[in-house]
């Protein structure tokens, strides 16, 4: 009895796992894997953005964050608009 459960159990377990990978995808599976390595940062609300060099939207070059706007609030918004 115990070996045909084993082999059973073992195929149902095989096949969860790649219904699982096959519904999320292999490379989604492998990404959450590898660089989900989010944290909490350490800014607040009111605090000075940090300057980092951002590429300008038709590829000449870097453009400082904070050199754009000394003394206009500056708002960062990230999405999609596609």
């Amino acid at each position: 009895m115990l070996r045909i459960i084993l082999p059973v159990a073992g195929g149902l377990v095989v096949a969860l796992a790649a219904w699982f990978v096959i519904s999320i995808g292999p490379r989604n599976l492998i990404g959450m894997l590898r660089y989900d390595r989010r944290h909490e940062g350490t800014l607040k609300l009111g605090d000075r953005a940090p300057d980092v060099d951002l590429v300008a939207l038709d590829g000449s070059g870097a453009v400082r964050l904070l050199s754009r706007s000394r003394s206009r609030p500056l708002v960062l918004v990230f999405g999609s608009f596609t």
